[in-house]
C-alpha cells in the first residue's frame, strides 16, 4: 500500500510536493518539501543532508560529536536514501502536498542514524532465528496554554488542560472528547494503529498506544504519534511535553516497550506451558540479558538531563533491573498467560526517549541473554521498591550513564564504537551545558544566607 502511495501520487498530474524526513537523535522529524518531480530523481539517487542534523539537540543548539561539528568537520552532505515502504499522507496537507516518506542515512553518516541502527539490530534478531512482535506507550501531557504562554510564564503555573489527577477517570475523557477524536483522526492519513488513549495520573496527563506489530513500523508510528501530537497542539494554540518531569509536582512521563519474539517458523518463543509463569528457557533468557545489560545502555533510554529527575523519590519510576509476574513496581513486568499474550514490559524509557533506540536497546541485551543462556535473578513478590538488590542498580545520574555507554564494551560490539562515542559526546555536551546554570532552586536556598 505504501509504495502504491508513491506510484500513484506521482501518476497524478496535480501533485506538487511531497516531504522527505529523517528521524534525529530526539525523536524529531527533519526534512524538506520536494517537488514531485525532484521526488523521481530522489527515489532513484537519494537526498542530501548534512550530518549535524544528528548533532542537534531539540531547540537546534549544536551539540558536541566528533568529526561531525568539532574542527575537522566540513559540514558536507551525505544522503538520504527514502524507504518507499514508509510512504504515508499528512493529516492536514492538501491532495497533491501531502505525500509523506521516511529516509535513512547513508555513507559514514549511517553508522550514527538512529533508524538505520534499528534496522541493523532488526536484521541480527533475524539472523539468531526470531522476529520481534512490539507495541509502544507513550505519555504525555496537554495544557491550555500556547508556548508562547508557557514561556512568558517561566513555565510555572502553567493550566494543565484537566484540573486534578485523573487515572483512567471517563468525566475527563468524556469532557475532551474533541482532543481524543482529533487524534485518531490525525492517525488514520498516518498509518498510525492507535490501541486505546486514556486519561493518567495527573492534570493534563493522557497516554495513547501503538498497538503491536513488526520491523520498524510500530517504532516508526510512535515517532509520527509524538511529532504529530505537537502539531496537533500547535494547530489548536495548546502546548504538549514529553518531559519526563516538567514540574515538581508532577509524576514522572514515560514509554512503555512491550516485546515478545517469534521463532523462524513463528510459533511464540517466550511460551511454555507448564513452565513457571509459562515462560519458556528462551524467555527467561531474554530477561537474564536485560537484566546484565541494560544498566551499561541507560543513555539510550534516558537521554537527556531531565531523564533523570523522573528517578525523583516518590515518583513511580523503575528501583532497579528486577522483574516481576504483573508486577508495575519492577522494571521488566511480565504480562500475559498464554502464547499469544506473553510478553515483557520494559518500565524504564523516559517519555523524552528515541523510540528506535528503546527497542534497539532493549531487543539487543535480550538477545544476548539468549545467546549467553543468562539467567535473570530472582522473581520479586510484592512491592519492588524496597527489593533491589545492589548488582540490579542502574546509573541515577546523567554522568554515570555516559560513562558507561562510553567504556561499555557490550555497546560497542552492539551499535559500533562510532555511534557510541557520537551520541555519547553529544550527551555529555548537552549535561556540560546545563551544568553551567544556576537554578531558581539554588538562589532561594543560598543566596541570602547560604
Amino acid at each position: 500500500m505504501s509504495v502504491k502511495l508513491i506510484d500513484e501520487f506521482l501518476a497524478d498530474a496535480n501533485s506538487r510536493f511531497a516531504t522527505v524526513a529523517m528521524v534525529d537523535t530526539n525523536a524529531l522529524l527533519r526534512g524538506q518539501m520536494v517537488s514531485a518531480q525532484s521526488l523521481k530523481g530522489i527515489l532513484k539517487n537519494g537526498m542530501g543532508m548534512a550530518p549535524p542534523q544528528l548533532a542537534l539537540d531539540p531547540t537546534d543548539e549544536l551539540l558536541d560529536m566528533p568529526g561531525v561539528t568539532d574542527d575537522k568537520a566540513d559540514f558536507h552532505d551525505d544522503p538520504l536514501t527514502v524507504d518507499p515502504s514508509s510512504a504515508r499522507l499528512l493529516p492536514w496537507s492538501k491532495p497533491g502536498h501531502n505525500l509523506f516518506v521516511l529516509s535513512n542515512y547513508q555513507g559514514e553518516t549511517a553508522a550514527i542514524c538512529p533508524r538505520g541502527l534499528f534496522q541493523s539490530v532488526l536484521k541480527r534478531a533475524e539472523e539468531a532465528g526470531f522476529s520481534a512482535k512490539y507495541g509502544l506507550e507513550l505519555e504525555y501531557t496537554l495544557f491550555d496554554e500556547s508556548h508562547e504562554s508557557a514561556r512568558a510564564k517561566g513555565y510555572r503555573n502553567l493550566k494543565t488542560a484537566t484540573q486534578h489527577k485523573s487515572h483512567d477517570l471517563i468525566i475527563y475523557q468524556a469532557a475532551q472528547s474533541e482532543w481524543y477524536e482529533a487524534v485518531s483522526a490525525m492517525c488514520e492519513p498516518l498509518n498510525i494503529n492507535l490501541a486505546k488513549m486514556h486519561e493518567e495520573i495527573g492534570g493534563g496527563f493522557m497516554e495513547a498506544c501503538i498497538a503491536a506489530g513488526e520491523g520498524t513500523e510500530p517504532a516508526d508510528q510512535l515517532v509520527l504519534l509524538k511529532n504529530f501530537l505537537r502539531v496537533l497542539a500547535l494547530r489548536q494554540g495548546r502546548a504538549i511535553t514529553f518531559m519526563p518531569r516538567w514540574n515538581e509536582d508532577a509524576d514522572s512521563q514515560s514509554i512503555h516497550l512491550h516485546i515478545s519474539l517469534k521463532d523462524k517458523q513463528g510459533r511464540p518463543a517466550f511460551f511454555e506451558a507448564g513452565k513457571p509463569y509459562q515462560m519458556s528457557e528462551t524467555f527467561r533468557h531474554f530477561i537474564g540479558g536485560l537484566q546484565r545489560y541494560t544498566g551499561d545502555l541507560m543513555l539510550m533510554f534516558l537521554p537527556t538531563v531531565n531523564s533523570y529527575r523522573r528517578f525523583a523519590p516518590g515518583t513511580f519510576a523503575p528501583p532497579g533491573l528486577t522483574w516481576g509476574f504483573e508486577n508495575r513496581t519492577t522494571c521488566f513486568r511480565i504480562i500475559g498467560h498464554d502464547a499469544g499474550s506473553l510478553r515483557v514490559e520494559n518500565r524504564l524509557p523516559g517519555a523524552d526517549t528515541n523510540p528506535y533506540f528503546t527497542v534497539a536497546a532493549t531487543l539487543a541485551a535480550g538477545l544476548a541473554g539468549i545467546e549467553q543462556k543468562l539467567e535473570p535473578m530472582e522473581p520479586i513478590l510484592g512491592n519492588g521498591f524496597g527489593q533491589v538488590p545492589e548488582n540490579l542498580l542502574f546509573p541515577r545520574t546523567m554522568p554515570e550513564a555516559i560513562t558507561r555507554f562510553r567504556t561499555s564494551d557490550f555497546a560497542k560490539t552492539c551499535f559500533g564504537a562510532r555511534f557510541v562515542e557520537s551520541f555519547a559526546a553529544t550527551r555529555q555536551s548537552q549535561f556540560d551545558f546545563f551544568s553551567r546554570k544556576v537554578t531558581d532552586a539554588e538562589l532561594n536556598r543560598f543566596f541570602d544566607l547560604g
